[in-house]
């Protein structure tokens, strides 16, 4: 295995902004406040691809109630790092969740623009209750105020990778939260 801060596609892996130990016990906290939240209800977690499954399936083992998951993708028209708030579904639920209680996991929220649109077209799917649980947000960089019920860390308005995030595809395997330094 190669040394993880080198160089992929002229990019190179910067400053860690949150660690594994941090992580980890940031998402047992949040596990406990959605149990707490959920119990005797009838929770599906909805995970959106690609960059939340890590965080989903971390989260997911520290609840202590059932749940379901479903998983969507989704494609955000724009550069690379701005979203211009058009979106499109490439996949998908399986899972009606009419008259459920909904839990969206995203890996990180930006101007809002696709969660927006995502929470506007889960609610029009009928469901008792609709949630969002986020692990990172850049509130600085926010267009629309879209609200996030959990919310694991707020991070600067910096090129985050790890943890599910990437860059090309590439550095979602990391266990931590890093800048992407492109100099």
């Amino acid at each position: 295995m190669g040394d993880p801060s080198a160089s992929s596609g002229g990019s190179r892996i910067g400053e860690t902004l949150i660690d594994s130990a941090r992580l980890h016990e940031r998402v047992t906290e949040l596990g406990a406040e959605i149990s707490a939240d959920y119990a005797g209800r009838d929770l599906v977690m909805i995970g959106v691809l690609k960059g939340a499954l890590i965080f989903m399936a971390d989260l997911m083992r520290e609840l202590t109630v059932p749940c379901e998951i479903d998983l969507m993708a989704v494609s955000s028209y724009g550069s690379e790092t701005d979203s211009s708030g058009v979106v499109r579904i490439l996949k998908d639920l399986d899972t009606s969740i009419s008259g459920r209680d909904v839990l969206v996991v995203e890996d990180i929220v930006d101007s809002g623009l696709t969660l927006q649109y995502l929470t506007r077209n889960l609610n029009a799917r009928d469901p008792a209750s609709l949630e969002v649980c986020a692990l990172l947000t850049k509130p600085e960089r926010r267009r629309v105020d879209t609200p996030i019920r959990y919310v694991g860390f707020e991070i600067p308005n910096r090129f985050a990778i790890g943890y599910g995030l990437d860059h090309g595809q590439r550095h979602r395997n990391l266990d931590y939260v890093a800048v992407l330094d492109q100099g």
